[in-house]
């Protein structure tokens, strides 16, 4: 497996829905403050979302793997932590591949993102990458009030250039999207459902679908028990790693947690997946979880 399948195994992780906010006319003591007042009240519904899923100290783990001629290799893992700042969570984002696996092709890379607590929309993205002999990093500011981002990236964090762009109103990046999307409300999600999703990646702004497939009981997640969920398939771009018509799957806890249980994709050559591992410091009981 070459370091772009595992890339990928990552990015499923941060491909859940986007686009649907808590109810905007909704009013607590906690709720986000108000969004920028020059947005309509569609994308105001999206930048003003309430934490009710998360909290500081949780930790989420997954076991990758790739499947090549009918055999699973457990290739890595990657673990996300919750940190608490007095006005930001600090989501870091590690993965890597297992020493067996490092004769062959060696991953360390690490995402760090600072989440606004009101809006859950990122300010801060740095990513820094070690992938065999390559290297990429990246400091990504965001503006959101603005609609502008400044990124300084290059190979190390010492030789970085600027870029700056303007992009859409409430831009989410990889990790961002999966807390925001964990606390949005499932219940107004009907079944076929087609979620629009934007996301920076890269310095270039993408803008996919994901469809909701409803409830499914009683899944199998290997290594960590039966659960119930909810699925979703997110849209693919067909290339060099996906094929047209090849469907990714998407399984997240059916509890007040969201959290996602198991990712899985046919690839141009094999399949990947990712699959929990082990969790703590949710804040809920993982009520999902059947045995």
């Amino acid at each position: 497996m070459n370091s772009v399948l595992l890339k990928y195994c990552m990015l499923f992780l941060l491909a859940l829905p986007a686009g649907w906010g808590d109810d905007p006319a909704r009013s607590t003591d906690d709720a986000p403050a108000a969004a920028p007042t020059d947005l309509s009240t569609e994308t105001q519904s999206v930048c003003s979302i309430r934490n009710t899923t998360f909290q500081a100290g949780e930790q989420i783990v997954y076991k990758l793997y790739y499947n090549w001629n009918f055999v699973w290799l457990a290739a890595g893992e990657v673990t996300f932590n919750v940190h608490d700042l007095p006005n930001q969570y600090r989501v870091n984002v590690t993965g890597q591949t297992y020493p067996s696996y490092e004769w062959f092709y060696q991953v360390k890379d690490n995402y760090t993102s600072y989440l606004d607590k009101k809006t859950l929309l990122p300010q801060l993205h740095i990513k820094d990458i070690h992938e065999g002999g390559y290297q990429k990093y990246d400091r990504t500011k965001f503006y959101q009030d603005e609609r502008r981002i400044v990124s300084y990236r290059g190979k190390t964090q010492q030789d970085t250039k600027a870029k700056y762009m303007d992009v859409d109103p409430c831009m989410h990046d990889l990790i961002s999207i999966i807390y925001f999307a964990r606390n949005l409300d499932y219940d107004r999600l009907d079944r076929g459902q087609e979620i629009p999703i934007k996301v920076l990646m890269d310095q270039e702004m993408h803008p996919l679908k994901i469809r909701y497939l409803g409830p499914e009981e009683n899944v199998k997640i290997k290594g960590s028990g039966r659960y119930n969920t909810l699925r979703f398939s997110p849209q693919l771009i067909t290339g060099d790693l996906f094929k047209e018509g090849d469907e990714m799957k998407i399984y997240v806890s059916d509890d007040a947690n969201k959290i996602p249980l198991l990712i899985e994709s046919p690839v141009s050559v094999g399949s990947v997946k990712a699959v929990l591992h082990s969790y703590k410091g949710l804040r809920y009981p993982m009520e999902a979880k059947l045995d």
